[in-house]
């Protein structure tokens, strides 16, 4: 539940009366924070905070869920070789979606290609080198297409 005192203020409208309609609309991807939860009742969220609202950009990928901790890695350093090699800033859910937003749509493009390769391949050693190979090799096709395109 995402009650209107947890969304981000609009300028002029009284808290009393925001309507949640005017912010978000049916089938809006919304990054939020689960803030309250217990098994009586449905989750409270929040969409108050750096980073937290509507989505306006980037791409979703959806895996299952049980892939979520081979996304990140031990300590993280899956994904955050995977925002270092791809220059997009990756965000994993723990119901399976991951946003992946970038400068252009290459790095987008990429590191979605990437996150189903690791769930794909998640159960084989080694993972880490070979998604890294990828996107090095993804990149590198990328900046000779750009070359040649300018040529």
């Amino acid at each position: 539940m995402l009650p209107a005192s947890e969304t981000p203020m609009q300028r002029g409208r009284d808290i009393g009366r925001r309507d949640l309609a005017h912010i978000y609309g049916v089938g809006d991807l919304t990054l939020a924070q689960v803030i309250a939860f217990d098994r009586t009742r449905d989750p409270l969220l929040t969409t108050k905070g750096r980073g937290l609202g509507k989505v306006t950009s980037g791409r979703v990928a959806r895996i299952t869920p049980a892939k979520i901790p081979r996304v990140i890695g031990k300590k993280g350093t899956m994904i955050t070789m995977l925002k270092k090699e791809t220059n997009t800033d990756i965000i994993p859910g723990q119901n399976g979606v991951i946003l992946a937003t970038g400068k252009n749509p290459d790095q987008e493009r990429i590191a979605v290609e990437a996150l189903y390769m690791i769930e794909r391949e998640a159960h084989s050693s080694g993972l880490t080198d070979r998604v890294k190979a990828f996107i090095q090799d993804e990149m590198k096709g990328k900046e000779i297409g750009q070359t040649s395109s300018v040529a």
